[in-house]
């Protein structure tokens, strides 16, 4: 069921044949995101992810939206930290149509320099509508408060600044940098002839050759810090986290586990004692995100001014809790199955297994069934989740970000010590 090939000219394909599906997703991984833009270049890689859709030598913005809605198909993109992905998901007997038109916005595209005029007055409005939404805006100002020094410490979007700046030659030359065959990995999942998918691929992407120029990734360091942005808020919104671990890491189905006892769901100790039992809160939840050598562990919540520290206080208690502690057999047993449930629901779509083949690809060079990730979910023990929060929830490893109308002042540093 699962394909592994390469290109002519080294583009890497995964696959994965879904003979009782009758849709096909299919996703252009490239291997450069935000992380690898220099401060001048904030905000490139998702620059240039909106202009590959403004038309190319063959096609008009608008045929492109016109001819997949006429396959009754959905394309995008997104761009992150470490990748650039342009995917599509249609009915089966139009693969070989949804492969032209990706290939030919990825190789093909004008980057008009009024195109380009009209897509960065619509990035600086998109910049705008994050910094208005506060819930969304604090994460990435936690970020910026852990990382810096460091460019995953800054906005995917970019800012106003570097993006009034970006030049039409700024783009063209990023592209011809790090748009390379040896960094796409082209996924697809669902039901098509594995045959007939590389002869099209090879036909369409073949044809793209560069040399470019390495990447670079420098590692952040944690930051330990207290930072507090005041803004006139209903709410305080509130972030507050520890440096994690990367995407390939030997215990990360351990903090998987540990998230999802910690914030992950409704029945997690952050849910149950905050909202449930204090009603300090209507959001609070927990997170992982990794990256190829890093990565957070993130605790956000939405409270009223009042409430603040005493939120703050409940979170670190349960930090120490578990790090003391560790968690129950019942909750081991609960968040294992939970965990194991999450990811099968997960690959009930084309889509999902496409993009996770991808990442499978980037991270690790091989692929993992979902029979192995089981095994390793099973295998995780109470012991291990203990040590673990023993090594993450130190005092030197937490951060916190304040949004809202509150002073530095009114938040010491000693709120952080567990």
């Amino acid at each position: 069921m699962y394909r592994k090939d390469t290109l002519a000219n080294g583009i890497r394909v995964v696959s994965e044949t879904l003979p009782k599906s009758r849709s096909v997703s299919i996703g252009v991984w490239v291997k450069v995101g935000s992380r690898h833009e220099p401060p001048e270049l904030g905000g490139v890689s998702h620059f240039i992810e909106h202009m590959f859709f403004k038309g190319t030598e063959r096609r008009s913005a608008k045929d492109i939206a016109i001819e997949m809605d006429s396959l009754g198909g959905e394309m995008n993109a997104f761009t992150s930290q470490e990748t650039t992905t342009f995917y599509a998901k249609v009915v089966d007997e139009h693969l070989p149509v949804v492969i032209d038109i990706l290939a030919d916005i990825l190789l093909g595209s004008r980057f008009d320099p009024a195109d380009m005029e009209k897509e960065r007055k619509v990035i600086l409005e998109e910049i705008k509508s994050v910094e208005d939404t506060p819930d969304d805006y604090i994460h990435e100002l936690f970020t910026g408060t852990v990382w810096p020094d460091n460019s995953l410490g800054r906005p995917i979007l970019g800012i106003p600044e570097t993006i009034k700046a970006l030049s039409h030659q700024s783009i063209i030359s990023y592209i011809e940098r790090y748009y390379l065959p040896k960094e796409i990995v082209i996924s697809v999942a669902g039901n098509f002839e594995h045959n007939r998918l590389i002869e099209l691929l090879n036909t369409s992407f073949g044809k793209l050759s560069r040399t470019g120029v390495p990447k670079k990734d420098l590692t952040p360091g944690f930051t330990r810090a207290t930072v507090v942005k005041k803004k006139q808020l209903e709410q305080v919104q509130i972030c507050l986290g520890c440096g994690g671990l990367k995407y390939a890491h030997e215990d990360r189905f351990v903090l998987m586990a540990l998230n999802t006892v910690l914030g992950n769901s409704m029945s997690s100790r952050l849910f149950q004692e905050i909202r449930e039992q204090n009603a300090l809160a209507y959001s609070i939840y927990s997170y992982i995100t990794s990256y190829r050598d890093t990565g957070l562990l993130t605790i956000y919540a939405g409270t009223d001014p009042s409430n603040a520290l005493e939120v703050v206080r409940l979170v670190t208690r349960e930090l120490k809790k578990i790090k003391d502690e560790g968690i129950t057999q019942a909750e081991g047993l609960r968040v294992k199955n939970q965990i194991k449930g999450s990811l099968v629901l997960s690959l009930e779509s084309s889509n999902s297994h496409m993009s996770r083949l991808a990442r499978q690809e980037i991270y690790f060079g091989k692929y993992h069934s979902m029979d192995d990730i089981i095994k390793s979910v099973e295998a995780v023990s109470l012991d291990q989740v203990q040590q673990l929060a023993q090594r993450l929830f130190v005092p030197e490893n937490l951060s916190l970000t304040i949004l809202g109308p509150l002073s530095k002042d009114e938040v010491p540093d000693a709120v952080l010590e567990i």
